[in-house]
């Protein structure tokens, strides 16, 4: 059991001492990456020596999957984004696409164990494991981190849910780690079993946790709590007993952007999280996970005092197709970028009848419709309304691109 409130002294560091921690180590994890292949020339100008903020991160180019894997596709199997040959990995995992991801024994590589320590988890529990281990790093990431906070681990994958349960009475599971809702299958199977589990803390991901699925935990004397980590990237951020949003990991900087681009949108905003990790073996520079989010404003309760966010609000990828056109967010913030006087923009997809309609809202003090008319052709390739409403008018909700088709 986690003897300390926290995992490390990390994670109660003021803003001066975080940002002062960054303004050294930033600089040669950008030095690192400035040196690999799979960046090119999109580095090159760069003067790491000045990249010393999250402020300074924005003027640099986003990094997306897609171009990790066309990278991965000439130069296997890491796309010349790792500072190791693959030969010095432990491991090589696969995800969709597919997308080839290290792994390494060091200690805590994944950053795992900082979530697990905050879900209670340590020596002397023994983690039922349900993560999966077969080419996806799911159950390494879960195993790395039980590891780094002294807990024992049965990888138990999923599927055979009675040999779960057996395993589970037999070797005395106290914590499960897994999808938030696999645990329930396994509770049930035990009910129907007439088995007592042992399992009091959950530790779980890569899934939503419904309120209404932790309180049936929480009535069976189980605390659950959520991390949001990817394969590429490891941990990114995690819940504490607060249960106050999720708590950004000590060795990555997030950023919340406007969805097809690389800017910052205003805090409480919701935008797509853009990840740059201090991995020295891995360093992803402003990394789009293509999910969105927003900043939580203020500190958590528990103690710990970095940056929070609100947790999974969607996908980023706003792509839509109106009237057989691909629509896509870049095209979007191309509009926006060739008017300074346009604050936002914001394409909505209908429908009048049986044809499609495209309405292009325009936030702008004074502007000409018909010049915006003619952007919105050129660059989105179809004929649409243009709408000028005030600035500020717009929601903040991390749409660019709304369909409000019913495809009932």
């Amino acid at each position: 059991m986690p003897t300390k409130p926290h995992f490390d002294d990390l994670e109660t560091r003021s803003a001066t001492e975080r940002a002062a921690d960054l303004a050294k180590a930033l600089p040669q994890q950008i030095a690192r990456a400035q040196g690999l292949s799979g960046y090119g020339d999109s580095l090159k100008e760069v003067d790491a020596a000045q990249i010393t903020s999250v402020e300074a991160l924005a003027d640099l180019p986003v990094l997306r999957k897609s171009e990790l894997g066309k990278a991965q596709a000439g130069q296997a199997p890491f796309g010349g984004f790792t500072t190791k040959p693959v030969y010095e990995f432990s491991h090589v995992f696969q995800s969709p696409g597919p997308i080839y991801e290290p792994s390494s024994n060091d200690p805590d590589w994944w950053r795992m164990g900082r979530f697990l320590h905050a879900a209670g988890i340590g020596a002397g529990d023994i983690v039922h494991n349900c993560f999966g281990y077969h080419l996806t790093p799911a159950g390494m990431i879960f195993e790395s981190g039980a590891r780094a906070v002294g807990a024992t681990v049965l990888p138990a994958g999923t599927g055979q849910t009675e040999l779960q349960v057996t395993a589970a009475r037999d070797v005395g599971s106290t914590a499960y780690a897994g999808t938030p809702d696999y645990l329930k299958v396994i509770l049930e199977k035990a009910d129907a079993m007439g088995v007592d589990l042992k399992i009091t803390k959950a530790a779980v991901g890569g899934g939503a946790l419904f309120p209404s699925l932790r309180a049936y935990y929480e009535e069976r004397g189980i605390t659950c709590l959520q991390s949001y980590a990817t394969a590429d990237l490891g941990n990114i951020a995690y819940e504490s007993p607060a249960m106050e949003g999720l708590i950004v990991d000590e060795q990555i900087i997030v950023e919340i952007v406007t969805p097809g681009t690389g800017i910052p949108v205003a805090p409480g905003e919701v935008g797509e999280v853009v990840v740059t990790t201090l991995n020295p073996d891995y360093p992803l520079i402003r990394f789009a996970t293509g999910d969105l989010s927003a900043v939580l404003e203020g500190e958590s309760p528990c103690g710990r005092t970095n940056k929070r966010i609100k947790g999974w609000m969607g996908r980023a990828d706003q792509t839509t197709k109106i009237k057989g056109m691909f629509v896509r967010p870049e095209q979007v913030a191309a509009l926006v970028a060739q008017h300074a006087e346009i604050e936002k923009a914001r394409v909505i997809a209908s429908r009048e009848g049986e044809a499609d309609v495209m309405t292009v809202q325009i936030e702008t003090a004074n502007g000409d419709e018909a010049r915006y008319a003619q952007s919105v052709a050129d660059l989105l390739k179809l004929k649409g309304k243009v709408e000028l409403v005030s600035p500020g008018s717009l929601p903040r909700d991390g749409l660019v691109i709304e369909d409000q088709r019913s495809y009932d």
